[in-house]
């Protein structure tokens, strides 16, 4: 007999990094849901996980399903108003660490290119100059295996776009490792999972005005 729904998410559970009455930051591990998709085989996810905890938590923002790292979540409809402010307004630092594919040319740099859904090919998007939204991207090399022929990138998105570093490092010439939508067969193969994880988050609380910094190594 298969598990129902609630013993699933009783069995699984997530790293908590930070609580207090208004917020919550946790880690989310690689191919989770950040909120429940379409079907019944897309129930499982963070913020479910985390409500069997915290009932008041709401989603502020997300990471994609392959994706690991740290996500906000607020408590109750009024801090999630807030929380939702700062994201909005580009008041959250925040940070990201990614291997990606080969060696790049220069040690730090930016990527500004703009971003669409490619729809008949969803979930996938594209860069397109007529329609796309503005994304900008900035690098910065912390390590090259030549061994591996990869390198471990520090990633600050300056736009938060649906899959806008996949994109970015793709348009480089160098895709994130593991990556299943966007990188070439060798380096999708070269990880068993996509290597990016949000390391990094730095707001002010909405409350308190107290200045919060969480970080949150990568696995990889």
């Amino acid at each position: 007999m298969s598990a129902t729904p609630h013993s699933v998410l009783a069995e699984q559970e997530f790293k908590l990094i930070h609580a207090d009455h208004a917020l919550l930051v946790v880690n989310k591990q690689s191919a989770l849901l950040s909120v429940p998709g379409r079907g019944e085989d897309k129930q499982d996810c963070l913020i479910r996980r985390v409500q069997a905890e915290y009932p008041d938590a709401l989603i502020v923002h997300r990471l994609d399903f392959d994706t690991s790292g740290l996500l906000v979540l607020a408590r109750g409809k009024a801090m999630h108003r807030s929380l939702s402010i700062l994201f909005q307004d580009r008041l959250v630092d925040k940070r990201y660490i990614a291997v990606v594919d080969g060696e790049l040319a220069q040690t730090s740099g930016e990527v500004c290119l703009p971003l669409i859904v490619d729809w008949p090919n969803r979930p996938r998007h594209k860069v397109d100059f007529q329609t796309g939204k503005p994304s900008l991207t900035r690098y910065r090399v912390l390590s090259y295996n030549a061994i591996e022929h990869c390198s471990r990138l520090e990633l600050t998105p300056e736009t938060g776009r649906t899959h806008q570093l996949r994109l970015h490092m793709l348009a480089l010439g160098h895709p994130i490792l593991g990556d299943s939508l966007y990188a070439d067969p060798v380096s999708k193969e070269k990880a068993d999972r996509l290597l990016l994880h949000a390391e990094y988050l730095a707001f002010v609380h909405p409350e308190s005005g107290e200045q919060l910094s969480f970080t949150c190594a990568p696995t990889f």
